[in-house]
Protein backbone atom coordinates (compact mmCIF):
# COMPACT_ATOMS: atom_id res chain seq x y z
CA UNK A 1 0.00 0.00 0.00
CA UNK A 2 0.90 3.41 -0.61
CA UNK A 3 1.54 6.11 1.62
CA UNK A 4 1.07 9.48 0.00
CA UNK A 5 0.98 13.11 2.07
CA UNK A 6 -1.72 14.25 -0.60
CA UNK A 7 -3.74 12.78 -3.46
CA UNK A 8 -1.25 15.53 -5.55
CA UNK A 9 1.69 12.87 -5.22
CA UNK A 10 -0.61 10.24 -6.25
CA UNK A 11 -1.39 12.10 -9.39
CA UNK A 12 2.02 13.15 -10.14
CA UNK A 13 3.09 9.77 -10.00
CA UNK A 14 0.41 8.40 -12.57
CA UNK A 15 2.29 11.28 -14.56
CA UNK A 16 5.37 10.64 -14.30
CA UNK A 17 5.09 6.66 -15.71
CA UNK A 18 3.39 8.01 -18.22
CA UNK A 19 5.90 10.13 -19.39
CA UNK A 20 8.22 6.62 -19.10
CA UNK A 21 5.43 4.37 -20.44
CA UNK A 22 5.39 2.44 -17.47
CA UNK A 23 1.80 1.16 -17.37
CA UNK A 24 2.72 -1.22 -14.44
CA UNK A 25 3.46 1.62 -12.22
CA UNK A 26 0.73 4.14 -13.52
CA UNK A 27 -1.89 1.33 -12.85
CA UNK A 28 -0.43 0.31 -9.50
CA UNK A 29 -1.84 3.62 -8.06
CA UNK A 30 -5.60 2.55 -9.87
CA UNK A 31 -7.48 0.96 -6.80
CA UNK A 32 -8.68 -2.35 -7.73
CA UNK A 33 -12.36 -0.80 -8.83
CA UNK A 34 -11.31 1.59 -10.82
CA UNK A 35 -13.19 3.71 -13.36
CA UNK A 36 -11.76 4.87 -16.16
CA UNK A 37 -13.58 7.52 -18.90
CA UNK A 38 -12.62 9.27 -21.72
CA UNK A 39 -14.40 10.26 -25.47
CA UNK A 40 -12.77 7.77 -27.10
CA UNK A 41 -12.96 4.74 -24.70
CA UNK A 42 -15.89 5.79 -23.08
CA UNK A 43 -16.36 3.87 -19.24
CA UNK A 44 -13.68 1.13 -18.37
CA UNK A 45 -13.56 -0.40 -15.36
CA UNK A 46 -10.97 -2.56 -13.26
CA UNK A 47 -8.70 -4.91 -15.02
CA UNK A 48 -10.44 -3.18 -18.80
CA UNK A 49 -9.10 0.05 -17.79
CA UNK A 50 -5.72 -1.12 -16.69
CA UNK A 51 -5.39 -2.79 -19.87
CA UNK A 52 -6.01 0.29 -21.71
CA UNK A 53 -3.10 1.61 -20.46
CA UNK A 54 -1.34 -1.16 -20.77
CA UNK A 55 -2.17 -1.15 -24.45
CA UNK A 56 -1.25 2.04 -24.73
CA UNK A 57 2.02 2.33 -23.62
CA UNK A 58 2.82 -0.63 -25.71
CA UNK A 59 1.74 0.63 -28.42
CA UNK A 60 3.96 3.79 -28.01
CA UNK A 61 7.20 2.30 -27.33
CA UNK A 62 10.01 3.35 -29.37
CA UNK A 63 7.77 5.78 -30.94
CA UNK A 64 7.87 10.16 -30.86
CA UNK A 65 5.19 10.11 -27.85
CA UNK A 66 5.60 12.32 -25.34
CA UNK A 67 3.46 13.44 -22.51
CA UNK A 68 3.66 16.44 -21.02
CA UNK A 69 0.90 17.04 -17.25
CA UNK A 70 0.60 20.55 -16.06
CA UNK A 71 -1.37 21.97 -13.11
CA UNK A 72 -1.25 19.09 -10.83
CA UNK A 73 -3.52 19.62 -8.30
CA UNK A 74 -5.35 16.98 -5.49
CA UNK A 75 -7.98 15.82 -7.59
CA UNK A 76 -7.37 17.25 -11.18
CA UNK A 77 -4.43 18.13 -13.74
CA UNK A 78 -3.60 18.92 -17.10
CA UNK A 79 -2.35 17.00 -19.67
CA UNK A 80 -0.80 17.20 -23.32
CA UNK A 81 0.10 14.60 -25.38
CA UNK A 82 1.47 14.54 -28.41
CA UNK A 83 2.53 11.55 -30.71
CA UNK A 84 1.73 10.02 -34.53
CA UNK A 85 -1.83 8.55 -35.22
CA UNK A 86 -0.98 5.51 -36.55
CA UNK A 87 -3.72 4.76 -39.12
CA UNK A 88 -3.17 8.34 -40.90
CA UNK A 89 0.49 9.22 -40.14
CA UNK A 90 -0.74 12.35 -38.80
CA UNK A 91 0.81 14.65 -36.05
CA UNK A 92 -1.47 14.78 -32.94
CA UNK A 93 -1.59 17.44 -30.17
CA UNK A 94 -4.56 16.60 -27.48
CA UNK A 95 -4.88 18.83 -24.83
CA UNK A 96 -6.80 16.78 -21.73
CA UNK A 97 -8.45 18.11 -18.88
CA UNK A 98 -8.32 15.05 -16.00
CA UNK A 99 -9.92 14.52 -12.45
CA UNK A 100 -9.48 12.11 -10.22
CA UNK A 101 -11.24 10.60 -6.99
CA UNK A 102 -9.75 8.57 -4.27
CA UNK A 103 -10.08 5.45 -2.45
CA UNK A 104 -8.11 3.99 0.20
CA UNK A 105 -5.33 6.25 -0.96
CA UNK A 106 -5.47 5.30 -4.86
CA UNK A 107 -7.53 6.49 -7.64
CA UNK A 108 -11.08 4.72 -7.80
CA UNK A 109 -12.06 7.31 -10.43
CA UNK A 110 -9.90 8.71 -13.29
CA UNK A 111 -12.22 11.10 -16.00
CA UNK A 112 -10.44 12.47 -19.07
CA UNK A 113 -12.23 14.90 -21.14
CA UNK A 114 -10.83 16.48 -24.43
CA UNK A 115 -12.46 17.68 -27.79
CA UNK A 116 -13.12 14.59 -29.75
CA UNK A 117 -13.31 17.12 -33.06
CA UNK A 118 -10.44 18.72 -32.31
CA UNK A 119 -9.25 15.18 -32.05
CA UNK A 120 -10.44 13.84 -35.11
CA UNK A 121 -9.38 16.99 -37.02
CA UNK A 122 -5.97 16.35 -36.05
CA UNK A 123 -5.87 12.63 -36.16
CA UNK A 124 -8.01 12.20 -39.59
CA UNK A 125 -7.94 14.92 -41.50
CA UNK A 126 -11.27 16.49 -43.35
CA UNK A 127 -12.96 13.24 -42.54
CA UNK A 128 -12.49 14.05 -38.64
CA UNK A 129 -13.28 17.58 -39.19
CA UNK A 130 -16.52 16.47 -40.85
CA UNK A 131 -17.54 14.16 -38.78
CA UNK A 132 -15.35 14.47 -35.54
CA UNK A 133 -17.85 16.52 -33.99
CA UNK A 134 -20.86 13.82 -33.99
CA UNK A 135 -22.55 11.23 -31.72
CA UNK A 136 -22.05 9.01 -34.64
CA UNK A 137 -17.97 9.45 -35.09
CA UNK A 138 -17.92 8.84 -30.83
CA UNK A 139 -20.00 5.84 -31.07
CA UNK A 140 -17.88 4.27 -33.58
CA UNK A 141 -14.70 5.70 -32.64
CA UNK A 142 -15.61 3.78 -28.83
CA UNK A 143 -16.81 0.87 -30.88
CA UNK A 144 -13.42 0.13 -32.44
CA UNK A 145 -11.27 0.94 -29.47
CA UNK A 146 -13.00 -1.19 -27.25
CA UNK A 147 -12.82 -4.17 -29.99
CA UNK A 148 -8.73 -3.35 -30.05
CA UNK A 149 -9.08 -3.56 -26.20
CA UNK A 150 -10.77 -6.46 -25.76
CA UNK A 151 -8.32 -7.99 -28.51
CA UNK A 152 -5.69 -7.06 -26.55
CA UNK A 153 -6.92 -8.69 -23.26
CA UNK A 154 -7.56 -11.82 -25.21
CA UNK A 155 -4.09 -11.78 -26.67
CA UNK A 156 -2.47 -11.50 -23.62
CA UNK A 157 -4.45 -14.28 -22.04
CA UNK A 158 -3.40 -16.64 -24.62
CA UNK A 159 -0.05 -15.75 -24.04
CA UNK A 160 0.12 -16.58 -20.58
CA UNK A 161 -1.15 -19.55 -21.13
CA UNK A 162 1.25 -20.88 -23.47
Amino acid sequence: MFTFKNMKDVITKFYSAFQQLDAIKMTSLYHKDIVFEDPAFGILKGEQAKAMWRMLCESQKDKNFKIEATNITNNSANWEAFYIFKKTGRNVHNKITATFEFKDGLIIKHTDNFSLHDWAKQAIGFKGWLLGGTNFFKKKLQSQTNYLLDKYIEEKKATKMN
